[in-house]
């Protein structure tokens, strides 16, 4: 899906607890992983101690890509940063790390039929403390490949993937393209 080959730099936009760095990492491309929550980094940091080729940074996505003069062959997003991240300031910051032809890929839930754009959730914190805000980007198909093109991107792809059967998932939008250059 990223188009990537050892040597090739991904980043991993939400990265997490740093699986998806990690694997890219062994396969031989410059890996970096950004995340906003030191927890996850810490727990990447344990998982994952003898990668060679995994850079790990606690930053948001807007504050990194703003800071970085690296070039990358693909960025990527797995229910992480783009998820949470204003498109509209987000993807002239990707395109702009992104080599032409780079790989942009990412995937979220999908959008709740009638609730689109901007959305905002309560997750829940500690007993003595007030839930988060979290705000969260939600689009159909058609409006992110549009946003998308918008922004420069071409040969995007978007698709919502069915959850497994007997599930009470609700699949996945996976959205792929291409820095148009």
């Amino acid at each position: 899906m990223l188009d990537l080959n050892a040597g090739d730099r991904g980043l991993d936009l939400g990265c997490g607890s740093g699986g998806n760095a990690a694997h890219l990492a062994t396969l031989g491309m410059k890996s970096v992983g950004i995340d906003l929550s030191a927890k996850q980094l810490d727990k990447a940091r344990e998982w994952w101690p003898g990668v060679d080729g995994i850079e790990l940074h606690q930053a948001d996505a807007l504050t990194y890509l703003g800071g970085t003069f690296t070039i990358f062959d693909a960025v990527y997003s797995v229910f992480g940063a783009v998820w949470f991240t204003d498109p509209g300031l987000l993807l002239p910051v990707v395109r702009a790390s992104l080599k032409p032809g780079g790989v942009f890929a990412f995937s979220q839930r999908p959008p709740v039929e009638g609730c689109y754009g901007c959305q905002a959730s309560y997750i829940p914190r500690g007993p003595d403390e007030d839930p988060a805000v979290v705000k969260r980007w939600d689009y159909e198909p058609d409006a992110w490949a549009l946003i998308l093109k918008e922004h420069g991107f071409v040969d995007v792809s978007v698709s919502v993937l069915a959850p497994p059967s007997r599930s009470r998932r609700t699949g996945t939008l996976f959205v792929r393209s291409i820095q148009g250059g």
